[in-house]
């Protein structure tokens, strides 16, 4: 199969090595400008997939028939990053975002004709242009469907589940991920220093309040194992990208349960008083 991914950091450059090691034939679609920085090889050191490095043909725009497009790219960048895959150009091949949030599927269903939701549970950075760098011990993905997608990505060495129900999809990573994502950047601390907070509990019941007015069907108890499960050492994208300077993906990831909390009339007050300790660090005085 053919592949396009729309995304090199630690998720995009990811997905693209490992389907390239696996010998699919995949473009990286980069910004012309980021082109020249590109050595035409992606370096990986994995936890999951082992340490390799393998050639990936990039360009800046698609300019050929594939059979799917994958998005890993920052929510805000989204609109931006979509330029490069005109829909034309996309047809109707398979279009798999692999974002944080729930906002970003319909945006992409109202510019391309097949979007597949999908999710993915990893560790990984980009350290440097085509240098990534996976340390979690787990990699694994979700799609609402594309039973051929699933299976490549399974041939590439990455667990691949596909699930029917979309809603519950995308919330239960987002269920996971917000509290994860905010109690870690606003008290600067990674997952073993709140786990046990009262901040991020609040934080999780909340996100899996409002995921369940959503029409999502959670395993809450499963939710609870996995979060007791994950490293101590665990720091989220958001942590990473405010400790770096970076913009954080606040509304994408705080957004869903804040406005789903004033849609069904329940308290997200734990949720909006991280979100604003976030945004107070990463506004100008």
């Amino acid at each position: 199969m053919r592949h396009a991914v729309l995304g090199t950091g630690g998720i995009g450059g990811l997905i693209a090595a490992a389907l390239a090691r696996h010998g699919a034939e995949v473009v990286l679609l980069m910004r012309p400008e980021t082109i020249p920085g590109y050595s035409g090889r992606m370096v990986v050191e994995s936890a999951v997939l082992g340490n390799f490095d393998v050639e990936v043909h990039a360009a800046p725009r698609l300019d050929e028939q594939v059979d799917a497009l994958w998005i890993a790219v920052k929510a805000m960048q989204l609109e931006a990053a979509i330029e490069l895959a005109a829909p034309e150009g996309v047809a109707d091949a398979a279009v798999v975002p692999l974002m944080n949030g729930v906002d970003h599927v319909a945006l992409l269903r109202g510019r391309y004709s097949n979007v597949v939701a999908g999710a993915i549970r990893v560790e990984s950075e980009r350290i440097a242009p085509g240098h990534i760098h996976q340390t979690s011990p787990f990699l694994r993905v979700e799609l609402a469907g594309a039973e051929p997608l699933a299976a490549e990505l399974r041939a590439a060495g990455i667990e691949t589940t596909i699930r029917h129900d979309e809603q519950t999809l995308l919330w239960e990573k987002l269920a996971f991920l917000a509290p994860l994502a905010l109690a870690t950047t606003a008290l600067d601390a990674p997952l073993g220093g709140v786990r046990d907070d009262e901040r991020y509990q609040r934080s999780q019941r909340e996100a899996l309040a409002v995921a369940r007015a959503q029409g999502a069907t959670l395993d809450e108890e499963a939710l609870y194992k996995l979060v007791a499960a994950a490293p101590a050492s665990m720091r989220s994208s958001m942590q990473k990208d405010v400790a770096a300077g970076r913009a954080p993906e606040l509304d994408a990831i705080a957004g869903p349960i804040l406005r789903g909390g004033d849609r069904h009339g329940l308290d997200v007050k734990g949720t909006r008083a991280l979100a604003d300790q976030i945004s107070a660090r990463v506004s100008p005085a």
